[in-house]
């Protein structure tokens, strides 16, 4: 186990009710060791953690993602939405052979979305736990019929040749990282034009986490075009997310510091508004009955 990332508090403070929507929890080892042999080193980043990164961020509310080496079991995932007073909304993994019963406990307990990955480790196999999109088109009539979205994680590439087919399920879609476009090609990129098309026209929802697309951090200069092509598609089905705790990512990144880069790059407040607030809002449901 390794020191989970210590966050700097922004210059600015975020407004009542902001949402880091793509963030993790792993433990309390003791009571939820992982499931499947894990691919990075374990962080320290219990729900006692986690709401100490989000106090120094200034972000009341929260999204917690499904940590691969849990697999499909969300534990660890259901104890700290549990104790979080309604503040952390949650996504698990699940197969396509989980009970409607299981499913239906775990929307009650705060869990909106299941998340669908095609992206691979470094040596390209599948991230053991991870569940891919042939799951998703399987579960899809369950997730509509609780009102759940799926969230997908894929190369541009990936997303470009399975979007338009995902988009006729009738799920809402989460894309993780920006829709991991390749920084090296630029906005032009034709997977990722293609993708901005969709944006635009079809209920999917980006996620605005850069420091897994670019490649020149602290400052991730070379990411910046994809997120104000992002803000610019669709700012109503945007939403902000910091990735902490940065497994696999080295040096970490600064939390704090991501959220003053959001805030430099998104100049309109009102944009900012929806972004860490309004869009959260409604996508997961914070405030409302679920």
């Amino acid at each position: 186990m390794t020191p989970a990332a210590i966050a700097s508090r922004p210059r600015s403070a975020p407004p009542a009710a902001a949402c880091d929507a793509h963030s993790h929890v792993f433990g309390p080892f003791d009571r939820f060791p992982p499931l499947r042999p894990s691919t990075y080193a374990l962080p320290d980043a219990s729900p006692r953690v986690h709401a100490a990164v989000r106090e120094t961020l200034g972000v009341s509310r929260g999204v917690l993602v499904q940590p691969a080496p849990y697999a499909n079991d969300p534990s660890a995932l259901l104890g700290a939405l549990t104790g979080s007073s309604g503040a952390l909304k949650g996504v698990a993994v699940a197969t396509n052979d989980v009970s409607d019963a299981t499913l239906e406990q775990w929307r009650a307990a705060g869990i909106v979305g299941l998340r669908f990955t095609e992206m691979r480790t470094p040596g390209g196999n599948r991230y053991p736990g991870s569940v891919g999109f042939d799951a998703l088109e399987l579960l899809a009539p369950r997730l509509r019929a609780l009102g759940m979205h799926a969230q997908l994680w894929a190369a541009a590439a990936t997303f470009a040749r399975t979007l338009p087919a995902l988009a006729r399920l009738g799920v809402p879609l989460v894309l993780d990282h920006m829709a991991m476009p390749d920084a090296a090609r630029g906005v032009d990129d034709p997977a990722f034009v293609a993708i901005l098309e969709l944006f635009r026209e079809v209920p999917i929802w980006i996620k605005l986490v850069v420091c897994r697309v670019s490649k020149r951090p602290p400052d991730y200069p070379d990411a910046q075009p994809f997120h104000d092509a992002c803000v610019a598609a669709a700012p109503d089905r945007c939403l902000w997310g910091s990735d902490w705790p940065y497994v696999r990512m080295e040096p970490a990144p600064d939390a704090g510091h991501l959220l003053d880069l959001f805030y430099e790059w998104t100049p309109d407040a009102r944009v900012r508004h929806s972004i860490l607030v309004d869009n959260p809002e409604r996508l997961y449901g914070f405030g409302g009955t679920g």
